[in-house]
């Protein structure tokens, strides 16, 4: 019998110093895809994915930024999905964090692979122009991952001052994140949240390089553009069920592919993205054996680790009884991971 499990995708900020080499070292000459990928990159003036990913030393300024990373994230991410062994494992369904959306949209085959190509790099470039704002990451949890009491009402009243003081809406919640809140606004909103913010284990709260205020009403010029250059034509109904950011289900047989271009270049540009929602309704309406993050990295891990611990899932209550599970037997694969991704790929 298929083990059964669901996939999440990964969003940006997922291809670091230690992801350099990726693709060579994990898919070699496997993932045929990557020529198409480069062809189609070289046609619009743009560095190669082959290029970017062999470079002798990482590059924060190039690789981190939207109009190369947002590409070559997903070609890591489709090239580990590409990998899965289908005569052992049955996929359920497909979810992923902010960026990871659009990759999901691939592997649930709602877009062709060059379609998905498309709309990333678009996307990834319209951003990365344009530049609106910034992000960045902070906790609602202890070292141990219970929840700081009273943390998330003193964000948000944060937030509100902030807004008043400025006299407009500069300063958002962006994504949740499992045990933690991806905080979004104007530069100045983002300046204030930093000075602000108390803070906690030596690393929060954390800003993020080259990252704009996705997910906010600041990304409005930006939707308006997809919205009169990108197509729908190309969407079609997914082959296995895609969760969503607000945690609605798209299945292949009731799919609105109009419905679902609108969403993916209208509430998920302006509006805040609740991946824990995603996670959460994926554990509970399909009920998979192990979850798998698709690569590069394995920053993500721990977010849907931590919102299995909030809903208790599979006996994960906190840091600690999620790493026992996991030592005896795994319910979270990062494909970053080798030793986690091995199992999962054919041989």
């Amino acid at each position: 019998m298929k083990e059964r499990i669901a996939i999440v995708c990964p969003g940006r900020g997922t291809y670091n110093q230690n992801e350099l080499g990726y693709l060579k070292r994990h898919h070699g000459d496997r993932f045929t895809l990557l020529s198409e990928f480069d062809t189609y990159r070289a046609q619009q003036g743009q560095v190669t994915l082959s290029d970017l990913d062999g470079r002798d030393k990482y590059s924060l300024k190039e690789h981190s930024s939207g109009d190369n990373a947002s590409a070559l994230i997903y070609a890591c991410a489709y090239a580990d999905f590409l990998s899965i062994d289908r005569d052992r494992y049955e996929i359920v369904a497909v979810t992923g964090n902010s960026m990871g959306w659009y990759i999901a949209l691939a592997c649930a085959g709602a877009l062709a692979p060059m379609d998905a190509l498309h709309l990333i790099n678009y996307m990834g470039l319209a951003m990365h122009n344009a530049l609106i704002g910034g992000q960045l990451v902070y906790t609602l949890l202890d070292p141990q991952w219970n929840p700081l009491p009273g943390r998330r009402e003193q964000v948000l009243a944060l937030l509100n001052d902030i807004n008043d003081e400025l006299g407009a809406e500069e300063a958002f919640v962006s994504i949740e994140l499992g045990g933690m809140l991806v905080l979004a606004g104007s530069d100045r909103a983002c300046k204030m949240m930093m000075a602000q913010l108390p803070p906690e284990q030596e690393r929060f709260p954390m800003k993020l390089h080259n990252h704009a205020a996705f997910h906010t009403p600041l990304q409005n010029p930006v939707m308006q553009q997809a919205r009169g250059e990108l197509p729908s034509a190309p969407f079609r109904a997914p082959q296995a069920p895609l969760v969503d950011g607000r945690g609605v289900i798209w299945t292949p047989w009731s799919t609105d592919t109009q419905a679902l271009w609108d969403y993916t270049l209208g509430h998920q540009v302006v509006e805040p993205y609740d991946f824990t929602k995603a996670v959460e309704v994926t554990l509970k309406e399909f009920a998979p054996d192990r979850v798998v993050v698709l690569g590069p990295g394995d920053t993500l891990g721990g977010s849907v680790a931590q919102t299995m611990a909030r809903i208790h899932w599979r006996g994960v209550e906190d840091k600690h009884s999620f790493s026992a599970r996991q030592s005896a037997d795994p319910v979270l694969l990062a494909m970053g991971r080798e030793e986690q991704a091995a199992p999962l790929r054919k041989k």
